[in-house]
């Protein structure tokens, strides 16, 4: 990402504050000339009012600086508040931009980029670019002006003392360039540690109960202090060259003021300069000081900011890997709710594949169970439906059309997917099971409760569906919350339905019971059901058996018993090698009336 593209997109961000963008400089330029204007004012006091005992002339100018500070704390409130109100208001732009960015972008795009690195740059960059816009508003024409007009205000004064403000400010401002060369680079490092220790933090804390059942608590101590340190050690580093800005602003400031009371010493003896004029040269010899330090930090800041804004640049800048057309294409007839055509997947170029080679066919109205062991490339097939991500190769079709011809909503509202890890927010029951179907009334509601077989969770408490969901379902049991996501699922009354493993957490009888109910419903849905389990799958119309991305079988229970090694070695591991050789096959009759 080019400057020009991360100033573009800040710019952008910035345009809706245009006048805040204005007035916060302009009236921290008011301010900054009210202060330029006290050290005349104490000069006069002094050589016109102390030195000639005059106090009607003190109490006047007294007045006068009163009615400076009185303005300039006006000034300076007013610029703070339109400063804060620009920065604060871009970025929330910001942060609503990457936010959707995020959701636009491919599941390949999210998985190249990082959650972790995601997260970061949503809420610590987006802070530091905050800072950085705030402070830049403020100081962007106060502390040049101030440098500048007190130099001038000095050569007003004295000539020849002058010329030390000119020296001073030129090697200040040497010093702070060739100190912020580097950190710009150095913050871009803090940045990415931090995306290293957040992602750390976050596979912790969602492992936390896996972390203390295997007893590696301490480990996972030592991983992170070692993602600590490492961060630790490059913001010491930023921190060092950073802390150089205000020592050597310091050091050269009271080199300059020593030369400067020197050189005005001798003026004062030949009557060159007045003791007020002293005064107030060393007055503007402080204001710079003070400036230069802001200026300083404003450096520092503005580092930090353009880092930061340069990692969000990059994702705003990201082109989504996949794009979807503006209209849903119209589409040729067919018998077959979902079609896969030699499909090939691989996640990323030059890994290995997925899935290789898929080819099946799912009519409508009928059930397509999908079993294989783990990382055989199940919920890749589902990924494929739902155009979570593309096929590398070959063609996946969704009511006979290709889901590339799809508009996202029009794709992922035909189907309804209850999940492998049943997901629920925060919320009530309601918002939950109507989080697809925003307008499905009561009935519709209860309906799929009771096909989910979900219905006593919903009487057991006195709310009904109004009560309380905690963050994840925390409040619920797995089961519970499983079957909460089917009826989800459900309440979209959607053309195919796609349980992925959604039962694994629930008993024999009540799996059972939820196939039987699913297979009773009025619209009769294609569904497609993801298991390890024989029996969630064994009453399909088609099982497809999976092995390591590859098609090890397609057909009947029957036939993949007779047919299919892999089919059968799942089935033997689960009900004993008996079962497949004529002995009890009570689950290969029927599962649900058995149970």
């Amino acid at each position: 990402m080019t400057d020009g593209g991360k100033m573009r997109h800040l710019f952008k961000h910035l345009a809706r504050y245009r006048k805040e963008s204005v007035l916060a400089p302009l009236f921290k330029l008011l301010e900054a000339m009210m202060e330029l204007y006290v050290p005349i004012v104490v000069a006069d006091i002094i050589d016109r009012g102390i030195g000639a005992g005059n106090r009607e002339y003190i109490i006047s100018r007294f007045l006068v600086l009163l009615a400076l500070a009185a303005a300039g704390v006006v000034f300076a409130l007013t610029a703070q508040y339109f400063a804060a109100k620009a920065a604060v208001g871009c970025a929330g732009e910001i942060r609503m931009s990457l936010f959707d960015k995020v959701n636009r972008i491919a599941f390949a795009d999210i998985d190249r980029i990082g959650t972790a690195s995601l997260i970061t740059r949503l809420s610590g960059d987006s802070d530091l670019v905050q800072n950085g816009i705030n402070l830049f508003l403020r100081l962007v024409m106060r502390s040049p002006f101030v440098v500048l007009g007190a130099m001038i205000m000095a050569f007003t004064v004295n000539r020849k003392a002058s010329v030390i403000f000119a020296a001073a400010i030129a090697l200040l401002f040497a010093a702070a360039f060739a100190i912020m060369l580097v950190p710009v680079r150095t913050y871009r490092k803090v940045q990415n540690r931090a995306d290293a220790m957040t992602g750390t933090v976050r596979e912790n804390l969602i492992g936390v109960r896996v972390i203390r059942a295997y007893g590696m608590s301490e480990n996972e101590r030592e991983e992170f202090r070692s993602v600590n340190s490492a961060l630790s050690m490059i913001q010491k580093t930023a921190g060092k060259i950073s802390a150089l800005m205000n020592p050597a602003t310091v050091l050269i400031l009271n080199c300059a003021v020593m030369v400067l009371l020197y050189v005005s010493g001798g003026l004062v003896d030949t009557g060159e300069l007045t003791a007020g004029q002293t005064v107030a040269l060393y007055n503007y010899m402080g204001q710079i000081l003070v400036e230069l330090l802001k200026l300083a930090n404003l450096v520092i800041t503005l580092s930090k900011a353009s880092a930061s804004m340069k990692r969000i640049s990059e994702v705003l800048g990201t082109e989504p890997s996949m794009s979807f057309p503006e209209e849903t294409k119209a589409a040729e007839d067919s018998q077959y709710a979902v079609e896969f055509r030699n499909v090939t997947l691989r996640y990323s170029e030059g890994a290995e594949p997925a899935l290789s080679d898929i080819s099946f066919r799912l009519r409508r109205g009928e059930t397509l169970g999908i079993i294989g062991g783990t990382g055989s490339g199940k919920t890749s097939v589902l990924s494929l439906i739902l155009r979570f991500y593309d096929a590398t190769s070959g063609a996946v079709l969704v009511d006979g059309r290709d889901v590339k011809d799809y508009t996202a909503p029009d794709l992922r509202s035909a189907i309804g997917y209850a999940l492998q890890k049943p997901v629920l927010f925060r919320g009530t029951m309601r918002s939950n099971l109507t989080y697809g179907n925003r307008e499905a009334g009561d009935g519709l509601i209860m309906e799929s409760v009771r096909t989910a077989q979900a219905e006593n969770i919903v009487e057991s408490r006195q709310e009904g569906l109004d009560s309380v969901i905690e963050q994840k379902g925390r409040n619920l049991s797995g089961g519970q919350r499983q079957r909460l996501t089917v009826a989800r699922a459900l309440a979209r009354r959607p053309g195919i339905l796609i349980l992925d493993d959604s039962s694994s957490a629930l008993d024999y009888a009540t799996d059972a019971a939820l196939r039987k109910s699913i297979s009773e419903l009025d619209y009769s849905p294609s569904v497609i059901i993801v298991s390890q389990r024989i029996v969630s799958v064994m009453n399909a119309d088609t099982i497809l058996v999976l092995d390591d991305g590859k098609t090890a079988g397609a057909g009947s229970h029957e036939e993949l018993l007779k047919g299919c090694r892999v089919y059968r070695e799942i089935y033997e591991s689960q009900y004993g090698s008996a079962a497949g050789k004529g002995g009890d096959l009570l689950w290969a009759k029927d599962p649900g009336e058995e149970l």
